[in-house]
């Protein structure tokens, strides 16, 4: 039997992000579609690939033998077409961009980038401490993802933002005491949006902690050190939302905007800022508990 490109990239897609919307995401096609190929292909294999309950999809047994051919398959199709249909696009492309943004959708999205063009090369830095506008300004990267405080109209927008005072389920300050802060280094747009709004406030503050790896700051927050500034995307199961707690006052959205230096729009540059203009919105993420003023 002869099976369709197109429904072994769906099934694929669909193991190796671990779901059905995270596949279409990866597509580019709705939930539906992908449901309506998986199924097409499960009737013409005449077997189960999938299992699926309310919690979790699983493949089976007959599914991990079909994945290994079909990921076979697909190899061989990518390498026959970048074979036979070279792209003419070479050079560099250095891109920066803050862990924050992309998280596990960076992978598939370069691995994209290097199959559709593989005569580039990709120079990649992500960080939250680095000063990527500086590194911009002196031609050390051709594009970035940068966070734009409110305001600040440049580049062009990619996803909007709320930026959110967290902290772990467990942190309690006792009265009177002084709020515990942990921030990336400066230059950092959520430890500046947070200074102004604490001023503003007028709250009694200090920085406890530091660090320039999102890891750092989970470590104090999971330990009950400090509150940081977040965004939503970013408030995990084990933290809660503290707006409006300790007289923190609410703060306001931002922009993840995409930069480029003076001389960054090479063709090969291009093509991949287009990726990232393309890029689809991450998914909604359940609604972390918030807790009111005290």
């Amino acid at each position: 039997m002869d099976f369709d490109p197109a429904l072994l990239r769906a099934f694929v897609a669909v193991k190796e992000t671990g779901g059905f919307t995270r596949a279409a995401e990866r597509l580019h096609l709705t939930q539906s579609a992908i449901s309506h190929q998986i199924r097409r292909l499960e009737e013409q294999v005449g077997r189960a690939l999938l299992h699926r309950t309310t919690r979790r999809l699983t493949v089976t047994e007959d599914g991990e033998d079909f994945l290994r051919y079909a990921q076979q398959i697909l190899e061989t199709l990518d390498a026959m077409t970048r074979r036979f249909q070279p792209s003419t696009i070479s050079g560099v492309v250095r891109f920066g961009v803050p862990d924050n943004f992309m998280g596990d959708r960076l992978p598939p999205l370069l691995s994209q980038f290097a199959r559709a063009f593989p005569a580039t090369r990709l120079e990649v830095c992500v960080s939250m401490h680095l000063d990527v506008r500086a590194m911009i300004r002196a031609g050390e990267l051709d594009l970035a993802v940068v966070m734009s405080p409110p305001g600040c109209e440049e580049g062009t927008c990619l996803r909007r933002t709320q930026l959110v005072w967290a902290a772990a389920e467990t942190f309690e300050l006792p009265a009177g005491a002084s709020l515990p802060l942990a921030y990336f280094p400066k230059p950092c747009v959520n430890r500046e949006v947070a200074g102004a709004a604490l001023d503003a406030a007028g709250i009694d503050c200090h920085v406890v902690f530091t660090s320039a790896s999102p890891h750092g700051i989970r470590a104090a927050l999971l330990a009950g050190l400090a509150v940081t500034v977040l965004t939503r995307e970013d408030v995990e199961p084990w933290m809660k939302i503290v707006d409006g707690r300790y007289g923190l006052p609410s703060l306001p959205s931002v922009d993840f905007s995409l930069i480029w230096s003076e001389n960054g729009k090479t063709e090969c540059a291009c093509r991949f800022g287009q990726l990232l203009v393309d890029m689809p919105e991450p998914p909604v993420q359940p609604m972390p508990r918030t807790l009111g003023k005290a």
